[in-house]
């Protein structure tokens, strides 16, 4: 993802993991982004983030709680005022819970307070900052971000018809099911938002080695973020509604 590509980009979810690698990677780049916001609950609370804002001037960390709407607010002012009138090439929907829940353990709050942060609150953030993607993708033409895009940090594990057999092994109803539900969300932003130019997808990071993720992931943060950014970096209409991994490879729905 070079400046070339991406004049500007906001991330959720950057106080740790792939968010936080992808503020990383991203400010490291000789091509970065002219403007990187990285938005975090408590960005205060991560040492490693507030490093990447002092030694990076064009990184800009914003307070950002995806399920509180008054937060979603405020941070849509502080974003505005950084973008002035350029508007936003990326928003890339990365915060997100996640647990193994077992139909013995799977309780109705684990239901909804993940279906709330992974599925609801992508929808909403999005919808919040349309104007800025609107704006860039005013100012250009084609499909990508170089113009404006949406990506939504998915799963493999949302993916419905890979549910079976091995891959049936991980349980979690909560995790599994608001995956399938933000895929069903970037396809409904695909048919809405492909009209104004902006392209809509879903992207499975791999299994990685995160708080999340575990110990016993395949994957290093810094080798999904590579993965995630080369495929980000060549994006074209023709990918507009899909749902990729970090290989770039396409996953059945």
């Amino acid at each position: 993802m070079t400046s070339s590509l991406c004049k500007s980009v906001l991330i959720t979810g950057c106080n740790r993991g792939i968010g936080l690698q992808l503020v990383k990677q991203l400010a490291e780049s000789s091509n970065r982004p002219a403007t990187i916001i990285a938005s975090a609950r408590n960005p205060s609370g991560s040492t490693a983030l507030q490093e990447l804002s002092r030694t990076f001037p064009d990184v800009h960390v914003v307070t950002l709680d995806v399920v509180d709407g008054q937060s979603i607010s405020s941070a849509l002012k502080d974003v505005r005022s950084i973008l002035g009138n350029n508007g936003l090439n990326c928003l890339i929907n990365n915060a997100a819970v996640g647990f193994s829940t077992n139909i013995n353990s799977v309780t109705p709050e684990d239901m909804m307070r993940t279906f709330q942060v992974n599925s609801v609150a992508p929808l909403f953030v999005t919808k919040a900052f349309l104007p800025l993607l609107q704006t860039a993708a005013a100012q250009s033409a084609g499909m990508g971000i170089h113009r404006a895009a949406v990506i939504n940090i998915s799963s493999i594990l949302g993916s419905i018809g890979l549910n079976c057999g091995e891959a049936a092994k991980f349980k979690s109803y909560a995790y599994r099911t608001s995956k399938a539900a933000l895929n069903m969300v970037t396809r409904c932003l695909a048919a809405d938002l492909g009209s104004d130019g902006i392209l809509c997808m879903s992207l499975h990071p791999g299994w990685v080695k995160t708080d999340m993720g575990g110990i016993h992931a395949e994957l290093t943060v810094e080798e999904s973020v590579s993965g995630m950014m080369s495929v980000l970096s060549s994006l074209t209409q023709s990918n507009h509604g899909g749902f990729k991994d970090y290989r770039g490879q396409n996953l059945q729905w």
